[in-house]
């Protein structure tokens, strides 16, 4: 019989396994239902994606053939956030049974469906399916090297270009599939897993004998009879209005020596890995060398001066203090908008932490790609859960520079900075829902980030910031004095400005690099699942932000200058601007965006990132010199 604690511990096991069926998290050994053999294979379809204009799109706005009932796959909140819209279609195979030239439906096509089709053609629109799990692909060989293939998800709503000798450019749409699904059967048994689904677009202008019969009408244009169906494809279909669309598709099932387990490699590594490899090793080693030097100058040059301030004030030589000991009575004096430091500062530990977490449980393999979405999700879990850890740093850093309003701060912390982003995200869905793209987020969604944000964020931000400030303040290692010292003159190369953009470059070179594969995989509808670099380079970013604010730090505090608080926070935090500015460059570069609201999308998703990456490495930088600081004053003899 259970007894009443297990009985109490209940309803958190059931809110702890919701929320890890919600982020997309799966045990390993323990399959998603879709894995499981069926007899009967349902084909799923998915939005219409378009790189150049980024808007996604649901199949069923085009004037493809519809199933009975249309039914929506259930969808996590990462799946809503990235526009995927998941139904069942009209394409339903038998395992290892070929079918040739089975029609699937015939549509008229009224003006409104031709324009339509004709404007997504236009803006090289692609259809994404499902089968098992797996998203479709068309297999292109590279010019020159017939034996290499590369994958591409989704194959084109359509073509244009010019037919017959017409000088007037035309539109055709692709209605004949040809399906390959590969398929790995078990030595043991007759049972067969899926591991591989691709397909050939056809644009064909069908043909039949007689009057239309529905799915039993004898095609002229295509021959079932034949081990694969062979499509006369020399008269494509064009678009017009008032036009009839026969469409069809061929299957044919192939076994292949691809494990299940393995399925997934042929998306994955997609893209051309060996210069991906080299290119973040050849990073890495830079910056390494790098970190080790200034990690190397600092040490000698700090043990220098340690040295010589305790032997001056053992041998009690009047001379004057020089350097950055002259300034210990000011160091530690409070900064302005010292609220604001203290916020930014919580928020930057609350990221930092959402963003260890999520990377740690991706490298272990808990984020499967075949659970898409799930990786968005668990970054919003996270990063609701880390509001604990955002009040708490805020809280401590605001009652060292003697701040008694805590409540303040707290409301500060909790709504500043996702309050800006949901202000831009807000703004970016109206221009998504007047496009009547998918892409836009339903207001159910909307109202389940509100209250992911007021009903847990806030509140455990509070819970951070009263057990923070419970906390005795911590010390300074030296006295501040009442008057403040007043700043001499600085060199040009000391200006805060300067110094700030400078402190930014090597940070954004730790990572930009890496951060070419993440803008592909966003906007050029690309994988990317290679976390264990990813978490390399994070670590390397931590350590590059770290030591280049702390050199900075040191040489401002050698002249005389105790402001560090603000700028150890902006010298670091400054990569932030290399990485829009990189983003602007990526934009002009790589993408074909020509609509304005697709490039207001993408500079508004990009703002949002820098102003997250902002956050995330200042705060890196910030708590480097309170390190640095404290340590070495801590360190000298002050009377």
């Amino acid at each position: 019989m259970a007894t009443p604690r297990a009985m109490g511990l209940l309803p958190w096991i059931v809110l702890v396994l919701f929320a890890v069926r919600a982020a997309g998290f799966y045990l390993p050994g323990v399959a998603p239902a879709d894995f499981q053999r069926k007899d009967i294979l349902m084909v799923k379809v998915n939005k219409l994606t378009s790189v150049k204009t980024q808007l996604p799109y649901s199949y069923y706005s085009l004037p493809y053939c519809q199933p009975e009932a249309i039914i929506d796959s259930a969808e996590n909140l990462g799946e809503v956030l990235r526009g995927d819209r998941i139904e069942n279609s009209a394409y339903v195979f038998e395992m290892r049974e070929h079918q040739q030239c089975s029609i699937v439906c015939k549509k008229k096509l009224s003006e409104k469906e031709a324009s339509e089709l004709k404007g997504k053609i236009e803006d090289e629109y692609k259809v994404n399916m499902i089968l098992d799990n797996l998203p479709l692909v068309v297999p292109v060989k590279r010019f020159g090297q017939e034996d290499f293939i590369t994958y591409h998800l989704g194959f084109r709503v359509g073509m244009k270009g010019h037919y017959a000798g017409s000088n007037e450019e035309k539109y055709f749409i692709h209605n004949h599939l040809s399906f390959l699904v590969k398929y790995h059967k078990d030595a043991e048994s007759d049972l067969a897993r899926i591991v591989g689904f691709e397909v050939n677009p056809f644009s064909v202008k069908h043909e039949y004998e007689g009057e239309w019969n529905g799915n039993k009408t004898r095609l002229t244009t295509c021959d079932p009879h034949l081990k694969r169906s062979v499509v006369n494809s020399e008269n494509p279909h064009e678009v017009e209005a008032n036009s009839e669309i026969i469409f069809t598709f061929d299957v044919e099932f192939k076994e292949s020596d691809v494990k299940w387990a393995s399925r997934w490699d042929t998306y994955l590594l997609m893209a051309d890995d060996q210069i991906h490899w080299f290119s973040i090793v050849n990073s890495l080693m830079i910056v390494l060398f790098l970190s080790g030097m200034v990690a190397m100058i600092m040490l000698r040059t700090l043990y220098r001066d340690i040295s010589q301030y305790n032997q001056l004030e053992t041998q009690e030589e009047a001379q004057e203090e020089t350097g950055w000991k002259l300034v210990h009575g000011d160091v530690f004096r409070p900064p302005t908008n010292s609220d604001l430091l203290c916020v930014y500062v919580g928020t930057g530990v609350q990221f930092s932490g959402m963003i260890l977490v999520t990377m740690l449980f991706a490298v272990l393999g808990f984020l499967s790609p075949s659970n898409r979405g799930g990786l968005m999700t668990a970054m919003l879990l996270v990063w609701v859960l880390m509001g604990l850890t955002a009040g708490y740093s805020s809280a401590r850093l605001y009652k060292m520079f003697k701040g008694t309003e805590w409540k303040k701060i707290t409301l500060k912390t909790a709504f500043l900075f996702p309050g800006v982003v949901f202000v831009i995200f807000f703004f970016l869905n109206a221009l998504i829902w007047g496009e009547k793209s998918s892409g836009a987020v339903p207001f159910t969604t909307m109202f389940a980030l509100v209250f992911l944000w007021f009903g847990i964020s806030v509140p455990l931000v509070y819970v951070g910031s009263y057990i923070g400030f419970r906390k005795p303040a911590i010390e300074d290692p030296v006295k501040t004095n009442k008057i403040p010292r007043q700043i001499p003159e600085q060199a040009w190369y000391m200006n805060p400005t300067f110094s700030v953009l400078i402190g930014g470059i090597l940070p954004f070179g730790a990572v930009f690099i890496e951060l070419f594969f993440i803008l592909s995989s966003i906007w050029l509808h690309q994988f990317y699942y290679i976390f264990g670099f990813l978490f390399l380079v994070f670590i390397i970013l931590i350590i590059t932000c770290a030591e280049i604010t702390i050199v900075l730090c040191y040489f401002q505090l050698c002249s005389e200058d105790y402001h560090w608080w603000w700028r150890s926070y902006l010298t670091s935090g400054s990569s932030a601007l290399y990485l829009f500015l990189y983003a602007t460059f990526y934009f002009f570069t790589k993408l074909a965006i020509t609509k304005p609201v697709s490039g207001i999308l993408y500079f508004g998703y990009m703002l949002i990132a820098s102003y997250a990456f902002f956050v995330l490495t200042g705060t890196i930088g910030f708590y480097a010199c309170f390190w640095f600081t404290r340590l070495i004053y801590s360190s000298v003899k002050i009377d």
